[in-house]
């Protein structure tokens, strides 16, 4: 929880153009050094160690120490959620927020731990279209025909349910302004396309890219329009 901060110094912490730079490379889920973040803020060192100083301090952030490199990663998924939900509470206009623009990103990203963009939107349009979930208001769930589905699949729904963290979220899409699946749910998926190499990293960017297996699969399980552009 973010204890030492009130809303309105949260506000002030993500306001800075740099530090949201810097945020939004760390929004792959994955850990950066510290000259990887200078570089996405367009800063020197010095000064990207300060504002890398205030974001642990803000409670964003952590870092993890590996011989002499320090590596820095979101400090937990709720601040991913809060990102996503800042972009897309913005209006985007051109010149501004590029990342989200790129054409890559916007078909297939990571938002954190989980699949965003176009293709999380429709995949979870066909899972809702295919009685594999259900919306109720903003919220989703999964039906007993879905919870089948994930773990013929090898996801262990039960396990996934008795987490701390939510099960499942509707997370609505910083760029397509629709719902894609988040929570444990969401991010085993993720972790499941990846171990099949149906989606692999793109390096330096939060956009994903779709195998050729990747696209027979979600052609075979979801239907043939989830992946057209």
């Amino acid at each position: 929880m973010f204890s030492k901060y009130t809303i309105a110094e949260l506000g002030t912490l993500v306001a800075d153009p740099s530090r949201v730079q810097m945020l939004i490379l760390l929004l792959d889920g994955r850990r950066h050094s510290a000259g990887e973040l200078a570089r996405a803020a367009g800063l020197s060192p010095q000064a990207a160690s300060a504002h890398l100083a205030r974001l642990i301090d803000g409670g964003l952030t952590r870092v993890t120490r590996i011989g002499r490199e320090r590596l820095f990663e979101l400090d937990r998924p709720e601040v991913g959620h809060m990102l996503e939900a800042l972009g897309t509470a913005t209006r985007i206009h051109r010149g501004q927020e590029h990342l989200p623009s790129v054409p890559p990103l916007r078909f297939a990203r990571t938002c954190y731990d989980h699949l965003a963009g176009i293709v999380a939107v429709r995949t979870t349009r066909a899972w809702l279209d295919q009685g594999f979930l259900v919306a109720d208001g903003k919220n989703l769930e999964l039906t007993p025909t879905g919870d089948q589905w994930f773990r013929s699949r090898g996801i262990d729904t039960a396990t996934l349910r008795r987490g701390r963290r939510t099960f499942i979220r509707g997370c609505v899409d910083w760029t397509e302004r629709q719902p894609h699946v988040g929570g444990t749910l969401g991010a085993a998926w993720l972790q499941h396309c990846l171990a099949a190499r149906w989606v692999t990293r793109m390096r330096d960017t939060r956009a994903v890219r779709i195998s050729d297996a990747g696209s027979d699969a979600f052609r075979k399980f979801l239907g043939s329009d989830v992946l057209e552009h």
